[in-house]
């Protein structure tokens, strides 16, 4: 009697077996999906990052043998380079301006665009979203030309507020701020995205529990309810902020020309880029970037506390 098997457990087990095969099968299938990305993002990423970890410890033109000189490369950084210990106070302004700030300007849109028609959140979307897949600089070279025709200098005269125009690509004075502006008008990118997408997966009927529980109005619900359930978006969101705010770069070369008036929008990753792609002295560029890939990996292991309680 023990040593015999009932028809349910054959057909349980024949079940299993059949569930663990789609399980392998959907697997592999997800698994080639992800290959080709994971191919490139290998090959480009993860390896120049693991190689450029030793080569901040050499003397590397990329064409001789690289000579290894220990830590006289960050001797020389912290030490000598008086324009890359001023690159380190324009990228910790600029971060701090535009990180957090571009955090919140994410959140609340995507907050608002939540709220609206399903037509309607599409076309918004596409329109704050858009600005971070275009080239824009021309646009707000012209809003910020240094002449009278300029969009800024021509409504500041009219209303009075200034009596000559302002230098604002070329005066150092203004340089860093113009280019934080701009910065935080391309920051709605993939951020932005998962906010949206999170907003949108939260289940209804927590908003139904909450409102038995007490909560009366909409705060209440952004404050106890949303933003615990949208936690690896919110993750997601801040870590994407962190580097574009560190690694910024684009923005003030392409608007404000390199080198900027007086380094004034002469980020770290502005350093590393003249190092290595001007003076390909990639040891030093290396060591510039390990530099900044410390600092960033301590700004996420922060975020990560901060914001760990919502994706547990």
């Amino acid at each position: 009697m023990s040593g015999k098997i009932s028809e349910s457990d054959k057909k349980t087990r024949k079940s299993k077996k059949y569930i663990g095969s789609v399980d392998r099968s959907q697997s592999r299938e997800c698994w080639l999906m992800l290959a080709p990305f994971m191919l490139l993002f290998t090959v480009f990423t993860i390896i120049p990052v693991l190689i450029s970890l030793p080569v901040g410890f050499t003397n590397f033109d990329m064409v001789n043998t690289p000579d290894f000189v220990g830590l006289s490369n960050y001797k020389t950084l912290f030490l000598s380079d008086k324009t890359f210990i001023n690159s380190i106070r324009v990228t910790l302004i600029f971060a701090l301006f535009s990180g957090p700030v571009s955090y919140v300007l994410c959140f609340l849109l995507a907050w608002l665009i939540n709220e609206l028609h399903p037509k309607l959140k599409t076309i918004f979307t596409l329109i704050f979203y858009a600005p971070s897949m275009a080239n824009v600089y021309t646009v707000w070279q012209l809003i910020f030309s240094g002449d009278q025709y300029g969009y800024a200098n021509s409504i500041l005269l009219d209303l009075g507020i200034i009596n000559s125009s302002k230098q604002w690509l070329t005066d150092a004075n203004y340089i860093l701020y113009v280019v934080i502006i701009v910065q935080l008008w391309i920051s709605l990118g993939a951020g932005f995205l998962a906010l949206r997408a999170g907003f949108q997966n939260i289940d209804k009927s927590q908003y139904e529990a909450g409102a038995i529980e007490g909560i009366k109005n909409r705060w209440q619900e952004l404050i106890y309810i949303t933003i615990p359930s949208m936690g690896p978006q919110m993750m997601f969101a801040a870590v994407m902020q962190i580097v574009s705010a560190f690694t910024a770069d684009m923005v003030g070369r392409n608007l404000v020309g390199f080198p900027s008036t007086d380094y004034a929008a002469h980020t770290i990753m502005t350093h590393a880029f003249d190092y290595g792609w001007i003076r390909y002295e990639m040891g030093y560029s290396s060591a510039i970037c390990t530099v900044l890939f410390i600092v960033m990996f301590i700004m996420n292991k922060i975020i990560s506390k901060v914001l760990g309680k919502y994706t547990d």
